[in-house]
Formats: structure tokens, sequence, C-alpha cells
């Protein structure tokens, strides 16, 4: 089972990014799938989940303070594919983003499939 994340890369302040996670070896139709960031020097920082669609009918999302309003998680048609758009990006936002998957946003810190993260840094 691997999870890849992409689309991180070099953004100024104000800018948006958004961010892919696919999977082999796992169907994401079936899972709750977060993301979460870790910066230098700090712990780990969920910043979304959306719930399982199979155990979940209609599609729930989750965000902390820090990056509601401007993070939005999505599906794909298939809903294989998890993107986080990220707007009205800044400097706090720089850190590495995995996405992770579970049976359930309640567990997802705790989740068993991790990617390996994408860097995405906010400069001027």
């Amino acid at each position: 089972v691997q999870l890849v994340e992409s689309g991180g890369g070099s953004v100024q302040p104000g800018g948006s990014l958004r961010l892919s996670c696919a999977a082999s070896g796992l169907n994401l139709a079936y899972y709750a799938v977060g993301w979460f960031r870790q910066a230098p020097g700090k712990e780990r920082e969920g910043v979304s989940c959306i719930t399982n669609p199979v155990s979940v009918g209609d599609q729930k999302t989750y965000y902390p303070d820090s990056v509601k309003g401007r993070f939005t998680i999505s599906r794909d048609k298939d809903k294989k594919v998890v993107y986080l758009q990220m707007d009205s990006l800044t400097p706090d936002d720089t850190a590495v983003y995995y996405c992770a998957a579970d049976r359930d946003c309640a567990i997802i810190d705790a989740a068993d499939y991790w990617g390996q993260g994408t860097q995405v840094t906010v400069s001027s």
C-alpha cells in the first residue's frame, strides 16, 4: 500500500496550491482521508479530513480554525483521488504536507496509511 502526495511547491503569500493524494494497493473511495502538515520544529497538525463515502453517505469535511475558509478538501468523481485546495497562503503554511487514510476521520491521527509528504513553501 502506498499513498502518494503531489502538487507541492513554492508560492508567494496570497497564492494558491492544490495538493493531490492518490493510492496504490488501496482504494481511497472506501476510506476517510486526512491532510496533515509538519513544519520544522513544530508538531504535526491536522489540516483537514473528508469522511469515508461508504460509511458516511453525505461527505463531511473538517478543518481546524487555522485553515478554515482557506483550505478545501475534496475528492475526484471516482473518489479515488483526494485534493487539498489551499488558497490565501501565508508563510505560516510552510510545511511538509502528508495525506493519510483510515476508516474514519475520528481516528485519522493514528491512520494506518501515510504518504511520504510534499513540501509547500510560502515565501516572498
